[in-house]
């Protein structure tokens, strides 16, 4: 059974057996959960059409949060994607994916927590972008969801997946570290591509902070899965172009639990720190609570 303590070990697990991370994953659960590849399949599905689910009904003009902090952005940034963006199409559309699923987790609507709540726009941002982009069919998107949980799990094993431990590098940083090996996966790579395709992006959000205005899981955190998902994208890009990571992706895990043990509390998802505290930050938190 695997440990789920190193992302070095499913690389060489998955080399091994010359097959995908996700099909030793895959296999691996069954045994765990004593089902069928095809149960836990269709297990994942039920997640992946809530994914899909929140990304459409997100992108929704009407959309908007309790507060009234956010709302709308999915939809500018899907009407955007429609017509001639900077980014091209493949971006423009990850991008309104990745603001709408977070602004309906923001008005209550149901998502997948992607490891979190928080972060829960960029890992679906990537897979559904690339069945619709990329026409990568329904399989593949289920089976990179297996390689994405499992590299989640190691770094939950090994570090944080919580905002209030390690900042927001422990939300956001994880999800874009996850899409990014999923992309990679998807578009082909091998399983050393989509470890490498892991550690460049996480390496790259080390450091980002959790500093909510009001509290709330919006400002910053909405535009922050948006540039999840771009670093998401730039880390598969290298990756498959057979660009390395310097440092190993365990040892990137392992150093961003070191950044986030070192946080001061007000930057850990207290909103006491940060942009949180700024005079418009203030200014809004008085608003909404008095």
């Amino acid at each position: 059974m695997i440990e789920y303590h190193s992302i070095a070990e499913l690389v060489k697990l998955a080399e091994e057996k010359k097959c995908r991370i996700s099909d030793v994953v895959l296999e691996d659960q069954a045994a765990a959960m004593e089902k069928t590849a095809e149960e836990l399949s269709a297990m994942m599905k039920i997640n992946l059409d809530v994914m899909k689910n929140a990304a459409e009904k997100g992108k929704e003009e009407g959309i908007r949060s309790r507060s009234g902090l956010s709302g709308g952005d999915g939809f500018r940034m899907a009407s955007r994607a429609e017509g001639e963006s900077l980014s091209g199409p493949f971006c423009a559309k990850a991008l309104a994916r990745a603001i709408s699923i977070a602004e309906f987790n923001a008005a209550m609507g149901k998502i997948v927590a992607a490891p979190t709540a928080g972060s829960c726009g960029i890992l679906p941002a990537a897979i559904l972008t690339m069945m619709e982009e990329k026409n990568s069919g329904e399989e593949d998107a289920l089976m990179a969801l297996f390689t994405a949980g499992a590299m989640g799990m190691v770094i939950a094993n090994e570090a944080s997946l919580a905002g209030a431990e390690g900042g927001c590098m422990a939300e956001c940083g994880s999800a874009a570290a996850i899409a990014a090996a999923a992309l990679t996966e998807m578009s082909g790579g091998s399983p050393s591509m989509a470890a490498e395709a892991f550690a460049m992006a996480l390496k790259n959000q080390l450091g980002l902070v959790c500093d909510p205005v009001a509290g709330l899981v919006e400002v910053p955190c909405i535009k922050r899965n948006a540039g999840g998902i771009m670093c998401a994208l730039g880390a598969a890009e290298m990756a498959l172009a057979g660009i390395k990571s310097v440092i190993p992706a365990d040892e990137v895990i392992l150093a961003m639990k070191e950044i986030g043990d070192s946080l001061s509390q007000a930057l850990r998802e207290t909103a006491q720190g940060g942009l949180a505290v700024t005079p418009t930050g203030l200014a809004l938190k008085q608003k909404i609570f008095g």
